[in-house]
């Protein structure tokens, strides 16, 4: 069998043990290859290429094996945020561009067309007109229209900053199109049955959440759900089904996210029960027969392969997936329109991202691109689930990744809060933990309360909450944690990004008999002034309602403001372009340390986002993180 091996050098044997460290290069490089995607007809396959500080989107041709580069970008005049085949011979790519207007640090999208055979310069996709508004988001793909592919449905706002209108773009010039449907106030998006008609209407009105539905029969549009936004019952449509009357929305289930059929076409909208998980919330997109056009499944994050399928045929499909490589997780992330070709991702500690090219009616799947190479057949740790009981007897699930077999440990570990904080961690490889647990360090993932996935209630317990139980739960987690390994109770730093860079500032300040040492990373430390920073935002009611408006608890629940009371060691870092969480917590967090003589060290990356997207300022993350844990734990 021919292997496609595309510019990547596999290490085809390692060392069963190493004298010393993978080198930071292993983990903290971009992924060498990403987001790879068949083109509709299953005869080329595109993906994004990082390299030498670039980030790159090439195309393969199967037939000749010719390799196109179409879009090439140092990640500092944009970013390349995700694309799509637009149709055989064009890709559609999401561009952001760092802006920086009137006082404000924020992003902009921009919706670029790249021919997939090279020959054509890049262009945007739209081009604004005299008189009309240049949007912030110029991205927004409502339907891809593919039996009509020399055009594409847009949400846009060209007429008036508050409303979205739909057009029809042709893509063979970025100035023909057509609106389709006149946007309505506070709608902030649309959604198209399978039949490509515009059928819903979604958006927010400062924090109430509403729904409109055009019903086909009676030609008219009317509010079917509105809720608070944080408050019961928060429901999501997902997408229509073949059958015009059915949509399929996320909605609560005995506190817990479940799917659900809606009947659009009756009044009271009955619903019927899809799919639920008495443990777990369903939180993730439906999944689609690219051939029937119909829903097949529903992505779950707690489930074999992250898949729940309702169509029995793909759920065999997956099942011999899983026989031909066993011991792995296995997902097919795209598929031709015949569904006879497919790209399967596969990964497991011995190969952490590998892309392999398959083919139903030859029966052949062949590996094509390796998505950390440097990591290929090295040791390295699978994740194990846990849980321990908080203070107050709530259960916390949360991840530990011990040092790998070839890596004596160190006794010490690190208690790592994700960020959000409605969000939450899952198994599997990532590269972060995985460096730190390559240090010989013992790596902790809690998902405190807050953390989405556990249910409605267990979710808003984060609702103004920072600082509070939240914050418990880590400092018992650590204690739980020291109890449960070989490790020593005086050596547990807490280490995190964004609401982690937070949560571990806050530690810093109340829970120091905890934590030996605190690293922040893109971290919030004042939340007076990030309510206060919404104000120039459209979401500034939701961030109220979410952090908080009592000045004095807010104020409270600040680190910067209680700059003498630490007495850990803290590391602060962050990107001076970042558009999520101010550079200015970190540089004020600095200022304040410093000025009481605390242990502190600031590093600031150039050109830095909230994401660690350029490859240099990753590798300086590391790198500082290594030196700053070498020293203090």
């Amino acid at each position: 069998m021919t292997r496609l091996v595309l510019c990547c050098v596999l290490f085809l044997s390692a060392l069963s043990l190493q004298a010393k460290p993978l080198p930071v290069e292993a983990f903290g490089k971009l992924p060498q290859f990403e987001q790879v995607k068949l083109s509709p007809d299953g005869k080329k396959f595109a993906y994004v290429r990082h390299t030498k500080g670039y980030s790159l989107v090439g195309v393969m041709d199967l037939a000749s094996g010719r390799n196109s580069y179409v879009v090439k970008t140092d990640n500092q005049k944009f970013k390349i945020s995700w694309y799509v085949w637009a149709n055989n011979d064009k890709l559609l790519v999401s561009a952001d561009y760092p802006v920086y207007r009137d006082g404000v640090k924020y992003k902009e999208s921009r919706l670029l067309k790249a021919s997939a055979d090279g020959g054509d310069a890049l262009e945007p996709v739209i081009t604004i007109r005299q008189g009309e508004q240049s949007p912030q988001f110029q991205d927004n793909i409502i339907d891809l229209l593919p039996d009509d592919p020399d055009y594409i449905l847009m949400g846009l706002r060209l007429t008036n900053a508050n409303t979205l209108d739909v057009y029809k773009i042709e893509l063979s010039s970025s100035k023909k199109r057509r609106m389709v449907m006149r946007g309505k106030s506070h709608i902030s998006n649309w959604m198209t049955d399978r039949q490509h008609r515009v059928r819903l209407g979604f958006g927010r009105d400062e924090t109430r959440i509403f729904y409109r539905l055009y019903d086909v029969a009676a030609d008219e549009w009317r509010n079917i759900w509105e809720y608070e936004i944080f408050d019961a019952p928060d429901i999501t449509p997902l997408g229509f089904g073949l059958d015009p009357n059915t949509l399929y929305i996320r909605a609560l289930h005995n506190d817990h996210y479940a799917i659900f059929k809606v009947d659009v076409s009756k009044p009271d909208l009955p619903r019927e029960l899809v799919y639920a998980d008495d443990n777990y919330d369903i939180e993730g997109s439906l999944i689609y027969s690219r051939k029937t056009q119909d829903v097949i499944g529903v992505y779950h994050g707690e489930a074999s392969n992250a898949k729940i399928f309702f169509d029995s045929t793909y759920a065999q499909f997956q099942t011999a997936l899983n026989k031909a490589i066993p011991g792995a997780f296995n997902s097919v992330v795209s598929m031709s329109d015949d569904e006879q070709r497919y790209i399967l991702y596969s990964s497991n500690v011995q190969t952490p991202g590998a892309y392999f090219l398959g083919d139903r009616k030859a029966n052949t799947m062949d590996f094509i691109l390796e998505e950390y190479p440097l990591l290929f057949e090295q040791p390295l740790s699978d994740k194990q689930k846990v849980s321990y009981q908080a203070r107050d007897g709530l259960m916390i699930e949360g991840y530990v990744t011990l040092p790998p077999a070839n890596v004596t440990p160190n006794k010490a570990a690190l208690v790592i809060p994700h960020g959000g904080p409605m969000a939450r961690n899952y198994s599997g490889f990532d590269w972060f933990s995985q460096f730190f647990a390559s240090r010989g360090y013992t790596v902790f993932e809690p998902n405190f309360r807050g953390s989405s996935g556990y249910g409605f209630d267990f979710e808003m317990a984060s609702i103004r909450q920072w600082g509070g139980a939240m914050q418990d739960d880590l400092a018992d987690g650590a204690n739980w944690l020291a109890k449960q390994y070989p490790i020593e109770p005086q050596r547990i730093c807490i280490l995190g990004a964004s609401y982690g860079g937070y949560a571990a500032l806050m530690a810093a300040v109340k829970q120091q008999d905890t934590f030996k040492c605190a690293a922040s990373l893109a971290g919030v430390s004042d939340l007076e002034y990030l309510v206060r920073k919404a104000r120039r935002f459209t979401n500034y009611k939701v961030v109220k309602k979410q952090i908080g408006s009592d000045s004095d608890l807010l104020e409270q629940n600040s680190p910067i403001n209680f700059a003498k009371q630490v007495n850990i060691p803290v590391l602060l870092i962050h990107g001076d372009k970042d558009r999520v969480v101010d550079v200015y917590h970190s540089r004020e967090m600095f200022d304040e340390l410093q000025d009481e003589g605390k242990d502190v060290e600031y590093i600031e990356l150039e050109n830095g986002n909230h994401y660690l997207e350029i490859e240099e300022n990753r590798l300086k993350t590391l790198s500082a993180f290594e030196a700053f844990l070498q020293k203090h734990l």
